[in-house]
């Protein structure tokens, strides 16, 4: 029994970062002072991290790339990211590649990121959510088998899953979780 255990598949939510847990500027979001972390993000990994999900964040960085800022400007953001909540984040992955640019398959909506995160925690993808705000993050996650859903003002009819924000998709997905 103990040996079946340490072979078990874990469960994890995949998280976008802009829209999804901090505010979209409609810009690169990338200077500490101007990352807000939207409303309602601390209690909704609070509750998925209580029910026994990894949370891991996925990003596209593209503006590395574009030169407009560096990968220390975007982990100083990270860091305000884990500081509001609690260090809960079990880690960020980011790609910094932009296709006008270098081809990247980390670059979502391919899933490079979603790939390598699900070998390093031992994950199982039919246990796994990803919550984002474009079609693109919808579109990596159904390359790994993990179903998506979408937030923010872009889940308006285009997708199965949909909710305002994070908070509702949170408690949606403990919902849908089977009882043992």
């Amino acid at each position: 029994m103990e040996e079946q255990k340490q072979h078990a598949k874990r469960k994890a939510v995949f998280l976008d970062r802009d829209g999804v847990l901090n505010v979209e500027r409609g810009d690169y979001t990338w200077r500490p002072a101007e990352f807000e972390v939207c409303a309602g993000v601390p209690q909704a990994l609070e509750i998925l991290k209580q029910n026994g999900y990894l949370l891991i964040v996925v990003t596209n960085q593209a503006g590395i790339t574009k030169g407009l800022y560096t990968k220390q400007d975007v982990l100083a953001c990270h860091e305000k990211l884990q500081a509001a909540c609690g260090y809960v984040l079990d880690a960020l992955y980011m790609a910094p590649g932009h296709p006008s640019v270098s081809e990247s398959l980390a670059r979502k909506p391919d899933s490079l990121m979603l790939e390598r995160a699900l070998a390093r925690f031992n994950v199982d993808p039919a246990l796994c959510w990803l919550v984002g705000d474009q079609p693109r993050d919808i579109q990596a996650a159904a390359k790994c088998g993990i179903a998506g859903i979408l937030v923010g003002p872009h889940a308006t009819g285009t997708h199965v899953h949909q909710k305002p924000d994070l908070l509702e998709a949170a408690q949606w997905i403990v919902a849908q979780a089977p009882t043992p």
